[in-house]
């Protein structure tokens, strides 16, 4: 299917009706109507669960994306494997060519510099190795957990959408709130991230994650309030 035939498929009322649609129903539309190659990305944080066992069961043999900085909780490594072999996932790990001995040698603890060594350090050990494995895969849709409900960032993020590079980006999730997450989690006995009952309610790096406490919004939690997107889905 080409691009502008896809354009066709985005009418106005098409976008309109996915607002409404379920979220298995944006999945479907997505793998039917969007370009291939399709990709699921995920960080296996907190409600991770809930997006990649939704999406296999649709498209039981998508690749699912895992961006490792190297800099990943334990629990979470713990909580990749346990999830891979439970919902026989098609994992793909991605990784920077810089490792964190090289990083930290070159440049530093990056996380510790401010506003603008996080996203120096976001750049060289998130982004850049996700859009090359994105151009090594051609990729053309990339679906993704994002939820208006997590940060001011993400609250007017439409269901689907087109970047610059072409590719399109579809959020089955986009409107669900925590309760919903739930929900799904209890019905089909899906696991929250081990570190959520520790008072994590976002998880990325170790070293720039901390469990909620009292007075602080979702977005404090990471990258120490300066910040809340790391880049991947800006």
């Amino acid at each position: 299917m080409t691009v502008s035939s896809v354009a066709l498929k985005r009418s106005a009322s098409d976008v309109s009706r996915l607002e409404s649609a379920s979220a298995e129903e944006r999945v479907e539309w997505g793998l039917s109507q969007l370009p291939g190659r399709f990709v699921l990305s995920s960080s296996f944080g907190i409600q991770s669960a809930v997006l990649l066992h939704l999406v296999t069961r649709i498209q039981p043999d998508i690749p699912v994306l895992l961006v490792d900085t190297g800099y990943l909780f334990r629990e979470t490594y713990e909580f990749v494997e346990a999830l891979r072999e439970r919902l026989d996932l098609n994992l793909k790990v991605v990784s920077s060519n810089w490792t964190p001995a090289r990083l930290e040698a070159v440049h530093g603890k990056l996380w510790e510099q401010g506003v603008e060594g996080i996203e120096r350090y976001n750049q060289i050990m998130k982004v850049a190795p996700m859009e090359q494995a994105l151009d090594d895969l051609g990729v053309g849709t990339w679906f993704a957990g994002l939820r208006r409900q997590q940060s001011g960032s993400r609250e007017h993020r439409p269901v689907v959408e087109q970047r610059q590079d072409g590719r399109y980006k579809v959020y089955p999730l986009i409107d669900w709130h925590n309760r919903d997450v739930h929900k799904y989690l209890v019905k089909h006995d899906l696991p929250y991230h081990p570190l959520w009952e520790q008072g994590y309610v976002s998880v990325g790096d170790w070293h720039t994650s901390r469990p909620l406490t009292p007075g602080m919004s979702e977005e404090e939690t990471r990258f120490f309030g300066l910040k809340r997107e790391c880049g991947l889905h800006v």
